[in-house]
């Protein structure tokens, strides 16, 4: 028990990096007084544009690999590999830690993003042939949707699908993307109640069917 607690709470410290405050230093800002207020992607695309939002997704990627990836086979001094735990819970127990430290960053006052950059680190290094399941009906719902958060949630929810079909058999990967699926929706509630009041912001560029501008 000492390994998955030890590696789950270090997933938890891994998670808590965040990527926006991260670029944001390098800019001097703070996108968590700007636009959503949220320290994910998707606001930092709306408030600083391409470049910002890529670094902020790839640092929080990258935690997620780390955590899913790297943590459960690293050798910890004074820490024995526990034969207890199957290498599949001890990944899934770590991936699911860092995203609730994107969520919750223990650095940051508890005020972090929604999970899903994170979300995708972890399931590249578990599963990565459910990635392209993913990011494609994240692609899909926003073309058709222009809602960010919307696509979110349904390409987490693509996820538990597409393991059971790449990975059939795979227990701890299933509960952990069910899991993750039902806490993708939970963290996007304030979405949802925008959605539903008609105040989300769609994303213009990419909604398919949002009305366009009479060429002059």
């Amino acid at each position: 028990m000492l390994e998955l607690g030890l590696k789950t709470l270090i997933a938890y410290l891994l998670g808590s990096v965040m990527g926006g405050l991260i670029a944001g230093s390098r800019r001097g800002v703070d996108i968590r007084e700007q636009g959503s207020g949220n320290l994910g992607g998707t606001n930092a695309l709306r408030t600083q544009g391409f470049w910002f939002a890529f670094a902020t997704v790839v640092v929080d990627v990258a935690k997620g690999w780390l955590a899913a990836g790297w943590l459960p086979g690293a050798d910890l001094p004074g820490v024995a590999a526990d034969p207890t735990i199957g290498r599949e819970w001890l990944a899934a127990s770590c991936a699911a830690a860092a995203v609730a430290g994107h969520v919750w960053p223990l650095y940051h006052e508890f005020r972090g993003g929604k999970g899903g950059a994170t979300l995708i680190g972890a399931l590249l290094a578990l599963a990565p042939a459910t990635v392209p399941v993913a990011l494609g009906a994240w692609l899909l719902v926003a073309m058709l949707s222009g809602y960010a958060g919307l696509a979110t949630m349904l390409a987490a929810a693509s996820v538990p699908i597409a393991a059971q079909l790449f990975h059939p058999g795979a227990r701890g990967l299933l509960a952990l993307s069910l899991a993750m699926a039902a806490f993708i929706v939970w963290t996007h509630r304030s979405n949802i109640a925008r959605m539903r009041a008609g105040k989300e912001a769609r994303l213009g560029r990419l909604w398919l069917l949002g009305p366009r501008t009479p060429r002059t």
